[in-house]
């Protein structure tokens, strides 16, 4: 098998805060201005004028993507800080309000907001994106279908929005409750071929509902723009090392899943009401408590889930050579994930609560410049 199929790109959506006061801010002009010339085709705006989207390029593997993506992190962090402030890579920030927000001046998202209604005001939320490289139509939507079952996993893992408007969610991502509110998201169909979901695309491209599969925002879907399979289900992370941990999960489940189907194997595939229920326990609780093993007919803890997740991709780690970053895995589940983290944080807060959730914001920042 040609490892060199498995590339990997990595996008990420990332907040700006002022570094005084800890609030939202938006990004000026000149700011966007040079970080789009600085990073080339690498940065643009996003929905709300409070974010930005970096993306790396074509990576070959976890090591490339840590150098891009070291590099668009600190580039946008020293951009930012020429104007007072600083980046966060968090799904929520724990006190701005959705109201306040404005949304950028881009035609693309103006036709959002009007399709969407009042459901767009409330997308201020951002994620991680996760490209791995599958040249084959018929393979890309027949691992889709199989590696649906691990989406809850990463999900668990990544959860960075427990807080919201200043309120514990008492989730432990929050975003995902904002972005399930848009049509077309959610857990991918299960569809038998490539054909299948191209005439099921066509359909709505020739009603004029959708231009193309760009606006289909399943958690796991096939590229529009490249020969990719794109998880989109993780919350963004904090720490540069997490992304990179989350990025090579997913290029080893893929290759893991590739490896079974040319041995004429594969991954059971379960019903989405089923993985729902997964979804939603991750979703609601992290990794501090369990998912279902469907196959066990059991509730496994994080502390068995973990362990077999690294050993079930330990053959494709190292000839992905991610060995280390599979590994560090035991570090997010030992650690607490970020909402885990970032609810310490509150609870050893001195002041008032709202004096609290500005701690956790200077704690983001903090982790968001502690790999770079």
């Amino acid at each position: 098998m040609g490892d060199a199929e498995f590339t990997i790109g990595i996008e990420e959506e990332y907040l700006l805060v002022d570094t005084s006061t800890m609030a939202l801010a938006e990004a000026p002009d000149t700011l966007m201005s040079e970080c789009e010339a600085l990073l080339e085709g690498q940065f643009s705006p996003e929905f709300l004028q409070c974010q930005v989207e970096v993306g790396t390029r074509v990576c070959a593997d976890v090591h490339e993507a840590r150098e891009d993506l070291k590099r668009l992190r600190s580039t946008v962090s020293a951009a930012a800080a020429r104007h007072g402030l600083a980046p966060i890579a968090a799904s929520c920030h724990p006190l701005a309000h959705w109201k306040s927000q404005a949304h950028t001046d881009k035609a693309r998202y103006h036709e959002i907001y009007q399709d969407m209604g009042g459901v767009a005001e409330r997308l201020l939320i951002c994620g991680m994106h996760v490209h791995v490289g599958l040249s084959d139509d018929a393979e890309r939507i027949d691992l889709m279908r199989q590696a649906a079952y691990f989406l809850p996993h990463l999900l668990a893992l990544s959860s960075s929005s427990p807080f919201w408007q200043g309120q514990d969610t008492r989730l432990a991502s929050y975003r995902l409750s904002v972005f399930d509110s848009l049509p077309r998201t959610g857990l991918p169909p299960n569809f038998a071929a490539w054909s299948d979901y191209a005439r099921s695309v066509d359909t709505l491209v020739k009603l004029g509902i959708i231009e193309d599969s760009t606006k289909i925002w399943w958690d796991l879907r096939p590229s529009a723009r490249f020969p990719t399979l794109e998880t989109r289900i993780m919350d963004v992370q904090p720490r540069l090392e997490h992304a990179l941990t989350l990025a090579a999960v997913v290029q080893c489940l893929m290759r893991m899943l590739t490896r079974l189907r040319r041995r004429n194997l594969r991954w059971r595939i379960y019903e989405p009401f089923l993985i729902a229920e997964n979804r939603w326990r991750a979703q609601r609780y992290g990794t501090t408590e369990g998912l279902i093993d469907f196959g066990a007919g059991d509730i496994k803890p994080w502390t068995v889930l973990g362990t077999e997740l690294i050993d079930l991709l330990g053959e494709d780690a190292e000839a992905l050579h991610c060995t280390e970053e599979l590994e560090r895995l035991r570090e997010i589940l030992s650690g607490g994930t970020s909402a885990e983290r970032q609810r310490t944080v509150l609870a050893n807060a001195e002041g008032d609560k709202e004096a609290g959730m500005r701690a956790v914001v200077r704690h983001l920042i903090e982790e968001f410049h502690a790999d770079l």
